[in-house]
């Protein structure tokens, strides 16, 4: 499954940074100056999971494979990026690659890391993101409803993409994003096809230093923006974050301490992007492998089964599932079929996060 979350933001506000602490590497360069990332550099993460090494430890597996989530470093945009400004054009067209958003803004201060406004003002840097991408939907939107205005001409069937996209583009005028227009079933189906900017869900990333990490009222005016797209925020010190990776576990967990937090900042924004795509995990375990995999929330045992091979879906019989927490408390496979926690269900049952799952097919 390629899904795909872009982080994006202003230069220098630590995308890179942010980037390189989610792989553990060093492969995106991070420099005090505009546009250091030029071409998106583009990583594979693991998600945070605690329950598949519980899985593991029951089912003696030889082997751990946790669920995965990409995430794509973007080059950072400036005022007038719809014009074409800095690398406006191919920051544009890169976020339009991606299925949802993690927007990096800067809250920390540092006077050797200069930002491009001359000053420090997350909701300004929101603001201008905002703009550009509002920007850039509207120049979509102005080429296609002429198309479609011609259209419903041969045809009057299509009067209502029309009418549809009118309405689209009166919103976007207001200064709000089309994710926040409300659409019939019909019109979910015309705004998927426009693939418009603004219509991508979005994570805000406030980037903090290590003193600003519990400090919820530096948060507020960034809380109060993200209220209003239905939207999240996370504080994370990405400096740090990056510094953590370098670390061998006893270190790690010492220094997690010190920064007041329970685990790293960076689960939190996995784990966020994760569901920001509408992704859930199931799971499989057995002696060789205890396996995470990824499918959508609502998606059928069929289609799970797929997930691990195209084949198990044409020759699906049925799913053997039990959830996690009975799995846990019967002590396995074993137990739960002796306990009647394991289920048959057949090609029409929705997978739920967490289940277990053993697959029955015929190829």
């Amino acid at each position: 499954m390629s899904l795909k979350l872009g982080i994006v933001g202003l230069p220098n506000v630590g995308k890179s940074t942010l980037f390189n602490a989610l792989l553990g590497t060093n492969q995106a360069a991070a420099s005090n100056f505009p546009f250091c990332t030029i071409e998106p550099n583009t990583g594979i993460v693991p998600v945070p999971d605690s329950r598949l090494a519980k899985l593991a430890e029951l089912e003696h597996s030889q082997k751990v494979v946790p669920a995965t989530v990409e995430f794509v470093d973007i080059a950072g945009l400036v005022k007038g990026a719809s014009k074409g400004e800095g690398l406006g054009n191919q920051f544009l067209a890169h976020i339009r690659e991606v299925d949802a958003i993690i927007e990096v803004v800067r809250l920390f201060n540092d006077t050797n890391v200069t930002h491009v406004s001359g000053q420090i003002d997350p909701i300004d840097d929101a603001e201008i993101i905002a703009t550009e991408l509002a920007l850039a939907d509207l120049q979509t939107l102005e080429k296609r409803l002429p198309q479609e205005e011609k259209a419903a001409r041969g045809d009057a069937k299509l009067q209502p993409r029309v009418e549809f996209i009118t309405r689209l583009k009166n919103h976007l005028e207001t200064g709000e994003p089309a994710r926040s227009l409300p659409v019939s079933p019909t019109e979910s189906v015309y705004l998927k096809e426009l693939q418009l900017l603004t219509n991508k869900p979005v994570l805000y990333v406030a980037n903090v230093d290590t003193t600003q990490l519990n400090n919820t009222e530096l948060l507020q005016p960034l809380q109060t923006l993200s209220h209003k797209e239905n939207a999240e925020v996370i504080a994370v010190d990405a400096k740090s974050e990056a510094e953590l990776t370098e670390l061998l576990p006893d270190e790690r967990a010492e220094f997690i301490q010190s920064l007041g937090l329970t685990e790293p900042g960076l689960n939190q924004i996995i784990r966020a992007g994760y569901k920001l795509l509408g992704l859930i995990t199931f799971f499989t375990a057995g002696e060789k492998e205890a396996r995470g995999w990824t499918i959508h929330n609502g998606d059928t045992a069929p289609i799970a089964a797929g997930a691990i091979h195209t084949d198990f879906t044409k020759g699906f019989i049925r799913a053997e599932t039990v959830s996690y927490n009975d799995f846990i408390t019967n002590n396995g496979w074993i137990g739960a079929r002796s306990t009647g926690k394991v289920r048959a269900e057949g090609k029409t049952y929705i997978v739920k996060d967490g289940d277990v799952l053993l697959f029955r097919f015929n190829v």
